[in-house]
């Protein structure tokens, strides 16, 4: 359990193998293919360059057509599935079968040709409702929209405001020349629309006046005929559209049944787009081409006789400490720190060559869970969720694959805390009892589960417990932080700094429970003074630092173990909050009235709960304790592999 030990490799082959032997390299799902730095040994001169950048341009042009043909499909075609319905597992001679894989793009192919063509008619049938639109108000006017009258006659479309009446435009038009006239074609909510008609020689006279009534033109280019003759035409057009679109659907249906294939070409053109992204860190030459990459020592067998096929020249070798920040990081654990990845994950990995934090914080992350929801009910509840999820849809994406067990182990941790608490859904069971037996003055009283603790009751000594088990997650800080300054050869900066603050607590301690606290008091001062100056220089310097690192410590670890407070507060805050539902119910005097509004209030409380305890603990772990010894910046290690998305390869 801890960081992955890995190997780089350096190979140089034959190109015309070079396809092939990714391909096995990324069947066997164990080598992460990096772009050789400048200062590494291998290969230099003129003749080197990368590989054609094409291969890895049609391998994400056939993914992105597969996706959106998905996409089309799930719109158009939509299939009922179930919420925890798992995903078709595949051979893997099914799989890989590139019959299939060309059946499925070419389906693909047909899908996107058809929904590019309704998706065109959509737009065009768009622009004509558009156009409809426009045309309705003038559907009354029997005159061609492309009239041009000749001689002395004007003739301009356009509109009034509806505010305006029509009676003031005609008085406007009138008070200039008797040669002028207005006449509505139709209107609505906002404006009139009008024809206007007039004599040549008073026609900017005219325009004039209706500016002033704020006319706006409207003219209809390259339009023939009347705005009725042109409606039923574009009603033909809708109809020809129609037909058109139905057509395309029904298109995209008749390739329903290449759904499974799609799916299954999707996750394999993900691995075709990963393998040329590989293969664009590749050095070539006429006739051979060098690698660069990392790989798990664990595999170094499994990775000699995949090469072993090929006529190459390989060799592996183990980073050295100056090469750690380059070297991918991969976790190793147990079924029951596993989970815990996806903590380190939100946060950062681990740097390689430090320490794997997710076995020191599994039971403290779980514990603190359990201890902050702190009911039966609720840890029957994730307990039950993440068994059914796991079992049912086999989760394998990066989120999904760690939370589902992190739920059912913080939902072991809770119930257990529960049943120490004697709380089931809080005191749903007392106060249904009180129901059934008429009684409202000690609910308690015929309660068979005895509590070992209550949170309401008490509350100091949960706190109490709390920052003992803060001061208990620190001091594992502490240990782990001196061991690693002491495998560095800094055994004295180790033992001056935080194991001077071991000692300091031990004297605390001992203290209080001898009933010495002054002699202790005075013992943890001088071994301060003797201690907290290691490191600086001359007198000033040692008495700076002692005093430095008396506020910088006694501040930081006063507030680092008042922070574990939040696991009484949330353990009490949680079982208030249920109770007051549970009263609210009880009131009723109802069984159905009570289960009613305890359940509402319950459900509301866990789902609150849920988020709000995984957000206080993770700030516990990131902050008090990984602060204490966690090195983070790792990268995480991205072998090629033939990992899927849609569908299971057994």
């Amino acid at each position: 359990m801890a960081i992955v030990k890995m190997k780089g490799l350096r190979l140089a082959a034959m190109r015309r193998d070079r396809e092939d032997l990714l391909r096995d390299l990324q069947h066997m799902g164990g080598v992460q293919v990096e772009q050789p730095a400048p200062d590494r040994e291998g290969p230099q001169g003129p003749g080197l360059c990368q590989p054609d950048p094409a291969g890895l341009a049609r391998a994400q042009e056939r993914h992105t057509e597969l996706d959106r043909a998905m996409t089309a499909l799930k719109s158009r075609v939509p299939v009922k599935s179930g919420l925890l319905k798992a995903r078709p597992a595949i051979s893997r001679e099914v799989f890989f079968s590139d019959e299939q894989y060309e059946a499925a793009a070419a389906a693909a192919r047909e899908i996107n040709a058809a929904e590019r063509d309704a998706k065109a008619a959509q737009a065009q049938r768009g622009k004509l409702l558009s156009q409809k639109a426009s045309l309705a108000p003038w559907l009354s006017l029997d005159l061609p929209l492309d009239y041009e009258p000749k001689g002395e006659l004007r003739v301009q479309l356009g509109t009034l405001p509806a505010a305006l009446p029509l009676s003031q435009a005609e008085g406007a038009l009138q008070a200039v020349s008797e040669l002028a006239q207005l006449t509505q074609a139709g209107e609505d909510r906002e404006l009139r629309y009008c024809v206007f008609s007039c004599h040549r020689d008073v026609l900017e006279q005219a325009s004039e006046a209706l500016r002033g009534c704020n006319w706006n033109r409207v003219s209809f280019r390259e339009w023939t005929g009347t705005a009725l003759e042109n409606d039923r035409r574009i009603d033909k057009e809708l109809l020809a559209l129609e037909a058109e679109e139905k057509s395309c659907q029904s298109r995209i249906e008749a390739q329903a049944g290449a759904r499974e294939g799609i799916l299954r070409a999707l996750d394999r053109a993900a691995m075709d787009v990963q393998r040329e992204q590989a293969k664009t860190n590749l050095l070539d030459t006429e006739s051979t081409f060098w690698l660069e990459g990392w790989f798990p020592a664990k595999q170094e067998e499994q990775l000699k006789q995949v090469l072993g096929k090929y006529a190459c020249a390989w060799e592996s070798w183990d980073p050295a400490p100056e090469d750690y920040p380059n070297v991918p990081v991969q976790l190793d654990n147990g079924a029951l720190v596993r989970p815990m990845n996806m903590v380190t994950d939100m946060y950062s990995l681990p740097a390689y060559g430090s320490v794997d934090p997710n076995p020191l914080m599994a039971p403290f992350f779980i514990l603190f869970y359990g201890m902050m929801m702190a009911d039966m009910g609720y840890g029957l509840l994730m307990m039950i969720a993440s068994w059914v999820v796991v079992k049912k849809t086999r989760p394998n994406g990066a989120t999904m694959r760690y939370m589902m067990p992190l739920l059912g182990l913080c939902g072991a941790s809770t119930f257990i805390w529960g049943a120490l608490t004697a709380g089931f859904f809080g005191d749903f069971i007392p106060q249904l009892l009180g129901i059934l037996n008429h009684t409202s003055s000690d609910v308690y009283a015929n309660y068979p589960w005895p509590a070992l603790f209550s949170p309401l009751d008490d509350a100091l000594a949960v706190l109490m417990g709390s920052l003992a088990l803060g001061v208990l997650q620190i001091f594992t800080g502490m240990a782990v932080s001196m061991v690693k300054q002491i495998k560095r050869g800094e055994t004295m900066a180790a033992l001056c700094n935080e194991g001077a603050w071991f000692l300091v607590f031990i004297l605390a301690g001992a203290g209080f429970a001898a009933g010495q606290v002054q002699i202790c008091l005075i013992a943890a001062l001088v071994v301060l003074v003797l201690t907290q100056g290691y490191g600086k220089k001359g007198i000033v310097g040692k008495i700076m630092g002692i005093f430095g690192s008396l506020y910088n410590n006694i501040t930081g670890y006063f507030s680092d173990i008042m922070s574990y407070s939040r696991l009484m507060a949330l353990m009490l805050a949680g079982a208030v909050v249920a109770q007051v539902f549970n009263k609210l119910g009880a009131i009723t005097g109802n069984v159905v009235a009570f289960v009613i509004i305890a359940m509402i209030g319950n459900a509301l409380n866990f789902a609150l709960n849920l988020l709000g305890c995984f957000v206080h603990d993770m700030r516990l772990q990131c902050l008090e304790f990984f602060g204490r010894f966690y090195e983070d910046g790792g990268k995480p290690f991205r072998p090629m592999n033939t990992e899927t998305k849609n569908v299971d390869i057994v």
